[in-house]
């Protein structure tokens, strides 16, 4: 990520110096090395980092990691069982598919809001008060995290894998676009190669490692709604970065941005339930397969502990490593459904999954090396 070095005295005056910085891990505004944290401007200090402080960033980095994986990998296989189990069929709904990708977005929002406003109160004393950042400065990313969400419900019975797997594995590029387009930050050719790799190794390993056997045919209403998915997807993340940024990341923590983002998304998802007629349907179809309600639940458990560690992670670290992160997640969940089912991995399979972590490891250890070298 481009870092400019800004002087102490006249900071509006400084020119950026480019550099050509590996993806994961970059220098603090402090001159201590650590994981990215998102496009804040970085010190001229040469002070040197010690190991110690590298492996606590690590651990932190790990921290945010593992809370991601475990969050999202149920949340998505609930997400999927959800929509495209064929359930008993209700008069509204007599395909047995469920009714609403809308209220799987309001269920979510629901609980999470609940959490944040618990949370928010413990913390700062009061809900809405002590915020710095205005609940309106939230408004776009809510929308876009909103209609984000309902383009992944939707699109699910109508993209097969292969399709639902290369658009989700090439968000990096579009984050980093959407990140020059809202914030004007720049990105070194080479990041944009280390992002190309990224995303070609997941498509390959998570393509040659699944079975087309009982894949969903595409249609073009489920391209429509994976393009949609990206492009909110990745405007989401920028904009909650741009937040952090303009009010301050000691100004806003994990919970204020969860409380934010959905309280203005619930009103949303709340007003599309009603305007589309979805409550009676949905009504209808908890009485007669209540276990979908169960998912329901466990389904918003898992968003709203996600969530958090997004908001962390996007805090601490930026948008590109928490994309980075979540396009990894495919790859590991193919990794368990291999493990736990006995399935073989291809060597196709296999050299995807080689040349991401090559990448990863590769950006990692050149910043440490670099820093390391410099300390002596």
């Amino acid at each position: 990520m481009t870092l400019e070095s800004k002087s102490s005295t006249n900071s509006d005056t400084s020119k950026p110096e480019q550099e050509m910085k590996p993806l994961m891990i970059e220098t603090n505004g402090d001159g201590k090395l650590g994981l990215p944290k998102g496009d804040e401007d970085s010190s001229s200090s040469s002070s040197s980092a010690t190991a110690n402080e590298f492996y606590y960033q690590s651990l932190r980095f790990l921290f945010c990691f593992t809370g991601l994986q475990l969050s999202y990998l149920t949340w998505g296989y609930m997400q999927e069982l959800i929509m495209t189990t064929t359930f008993e069929p209700t008069p509204s709904a007599p395909d047995g598919k469920f009714p609403s990708a809308a209220f799987c977005v309001f269920s979510n929002r629901f609980l999470a809001i609940m959490v944040a406003i618990v949370a928010v109160r413990m913390r700062k004393g009061a809900v809405f008060s002590n915020n710095v950042a205005p609940l309106v400065a939230f408004a776009p990313c809510a929308l876009s995290n909103t209609m984000s969400s309902w383009s992944q419900y939707a699109s699910l019975r109508y993209v097969s894998f292969p399709v639902q797997t290369v658009f989700k594995s090439s968000k990096i590029i579009p984050v980093m676009i959407m990140g020059k387009v809202l914030k004007g930050t720049s990105y070194p050719l080479a990041q944009y190669l280390e992002a190309f790799l990224i995303t070609l190794g997941v498509a390959v390993f998570s393509i040659a490692s699944k079975s087309s056997d009982s894949d969903t045919s595409t249609e073009v209403i489920g391209l429509l709604y994976m393009c949609m998915y990206v492009c909110f997807d990745c405007f989401t993340s920028q904009w909650q970065d741009k937040i952090y940024v303009k009010y301050g990341r000691a100004n806003v923590d994990p919970y204020q941005m969860m409380l934010g983002v959905n309280s203005t998304a619930i009103l949303m998802t709340t007003s599309g339930l009603i305007l589309g007629g979805d409550i009676p349907k949905i009504i209808e179809f908890f009485k007669v397969n209540p276990t979908v309600f169960q998912y329901n639940v466990i389904t918003a458990i898992t968003s709203a502990s996600g969530q958090l560690f997004i908001y962390t992670t996007i805090k601490e670290f930026g948008p590109i490593v928490f994309t980075v992160i979540m396009t990894t997640r495919q790859m590991i969940s193919i990794c368990i459904s291999s493990i736990l089912f006995g399935h073989s991995m291809t060597i196709k399979a296999l050299f995807g999954a080689a040349l991401v972590f090559g990448v990863l490891f590769y950006q990692i250890r050149k910043k440490y090396m670099a820093k390391h070298g410099g300390s002596r």
